[in-house]
């Protein structure tokens, strides 16, 4: 978008060589100017242009979720921002003085008018404040009329009347300037009165309203046009009811048919729907949050999944904030040096531990970035996952240093393919460890070694696939299934005895998938043992 705007506004000024113009300097002068006595007119030349500033707003629901009301959040960060962006005294101007445009008669090119009732009235209550003034003077300052109490009273009653004017229009612009239309809305939701108060919508929307015919006002000033993108994010994180407030705010308060707003909804619909058909605001539409997406997204663009290269450029971002790695081997190394040129003896163990991992780690994040590598064909789509791996590999490497009596022992690459085996299919991986620690259980004395993972996976599947609709959501977790068979079956073939190495320090599996696989295993296999049939054999006596 930011490159749209500049091509846009480099062709507009070659076609009409106009330059927008900036409210900052002595531009903020000109749009006071503008503001008190002109109105802005919406002409034929203004439609054409196609120059586009975009003012970005990003909102994360999540900062706001604690709200009572988050959509009320949502319209004061609007609010808020837009008076960040143009200045507090412009629009507290507007407010007092400022006329929202309105279309050109005909063809006319003119974009200003002066407000002549504004000029008359001015220059009216001037000329009775000079008035006031000069007949109060007289009556204080000339001889032989300084006795005349009645033309004291007359002068101070015209200054008074004609000056309270003035005053009361500095007033107002004061109070707007030191009250912002986010403090007025926090006021509204913050009142007692709140649920029975019938006119706070219309009070909110009319504070949008002014914010949408101030924005017409400075497209017109700049010489361009305007929109607000507002980037609304983590909503899906969010309780239901907060989610539809926010949805029914972009509908009802923001969604004029005129308003130079465009709302960037990320979320993930997966999430949002089942949030939706939990409040009431699906009434109406058969209790189908798609349905109401549908209705309410005027241009759908579902991202689709990450290729190779970009999967590649997302791990290279994220390994990049992993300033820690290298920092620790550094300090260590100016430490070695001074305490070899102050004569105190050096302990070398921890430093060769952190030496070795720090090559370890470097070496499994060049299989992850290494395209010829299969490791990199499983890297994740989501950059939450990616992420999570890029934090969990440094962990798992140093817990397997510091597990084993020699640091050659632990295989980067396996590491962190055992690291992304866990990320990406957590339910499976959870239901292999729990049947192998079941096997060991019950046959301590055979050797499970060289037994892979992927062949006990084949074995118990079957109980798997029965213990379905209990593990639902936790099955929901795992990843493409197929894929987890070329990964174990070709590519990563991991065994017991693997198993039992990388078990004791795999921080990013929730072992509590385990354990409730773990119950609801042992309580299939008791509805197996108490339905299986008793034979029994019964002697008949013999006849006498």
């Amino acid at each position: 978008m930011r490159e749209e705007m500049a091509q846009q506004e480099e062709a507009e000024l070659c076609r009409s060589h106009q330059k927008p113009r900036s409210p900052e300097g002595w531009g903020l002068l000109l749009v006071l100017w503008y503001l008190a006595f002109y109105k802005p007119v919406i002409t034929e030349g203004h439609l054409r242009r196609k120059n586009i500033k975009f003012i970005f707003i990003h909102f994360s629901a999540w900062q706001y979720a604690g709200c009572d009301k988050l959509w009320a959040s949502l319209v004061t960060t609007l609010c808020d921002s837009i008076r960040h962006h143009f200045g507090a005294l412009p629009l507290s101007v507007y407010h007092v003085m400022g006329t929202r445009p309105r279309f050109a008669s005909g063809f006319s090119q003119k974009e200003w008018v002066l407000k002549k009732g504004t000029c008359l009235k001015l220059w009216g209550m001037l000329f009775v404040l000079a008035t006031g003034l000069s007949i109060l003077l007289v009556a204080l300052l000339v001889p032989g009329i300084k006795d005349h109490h009645a033309l004291k009273v007359v002068g101070s009653a015209i200054t008074s009347l004609s000056g309270s004017s003035l005053v009361l229009g500095a007033l107002s612009i004061l109070k707007n300037l030191l009250v912002s239309e986010k403090q007025k809305i926090e006021w509204l939701t913050n009142s007692e009165r709140f649920t029975s108060h019938l006119g706070f919508m219309s009070k909110v929307r009319n504070e949008v309203k002014v914010l949408v015919d101030f924005l017409a006002f400075m497209e017109i000033f700049e010489c361009q046009r305007l929109r607000v993108v507002l980037e609304i994010t983590s909503l899906d994180i969010c309780y239901p009811e907060k989610v539809a407030g926010v949805l029914n705010a972009m509908n009802t308060l923001l969604s004029d048919a005129n308003t130079p707003f465009i709302f960037i909804l990320a979320v993930d619909p997966s999430i949002i729907v089942p949030c939706l058909e939990q409040t009431g605001c699906m009434k109406g539409l058969a209790d189908n949050g798609y349905l109401y997406l549908n209705r309410m997204v005027t241009l759908p663009f579902s991202i689709p999944e990450m290729g190779a290269r970009s999967r590649l450029q997302c791990l290279e971002a994220t390994v990049q904030t992993r300033e820690d790695l290298m920092y620790r081997i550094i300090t260590s190394n100016v430490e070695r040096r001074r305490a070899k040129c102050q004569g105190i003896p050096v302990v070398s163990s921890q430093w060769e531990v952190d030496t070795e991992a720090v090559r370890c780690i470097h070496e499994a994040f060049r299989c992850l970035h290494n395209g010829a590598n299969a490791l990199a064909h499983y890297l994740p789509t989501n950059g939450t996952h990616v992420h999570r791996i890029v934090n969990t590999i440094p962990i798992t490497l140093r817990l397997l240093l510091h597990r084993t009596s020699t640091p050659n022992t632990p295989l980067p690459r396996a590491a962190a393919a055992w690291v992304v085996l866990a990320d990406q299919w957590p339910c499976r991986l959870s239901w292999v460890l729990q049947c192998l620690e079941d096997a060991w259980q019950s046959r301590p004395a055979l050797d499970f070694g060289t037994q892979s993972l992927w062949s006990i996976f084949q074995e118990n599947v079957g109980e798997l696939s029965a213990l379905w609709q209990p593990l639902h959501n936790v099955l929901s977790l795992d990843e493409d299934p197929e894929l987890f068979q070329t990964f174990l079956a070709c590519d990563f073939s991991f065994t017991t005895r693997d198993a039992h190495a990388f078990l004791g320090v795999t921080v990013n599996l929730d072992h509590s998938i385990r354990h409730k696989m773990g119950l609801l295993h042992g309580l299939d296999r008791l509805q197996k043992a108490a339905t299986a049939p008793v034979s029994c054999s019964v002697q008949c006596p013999h006849p006498k």
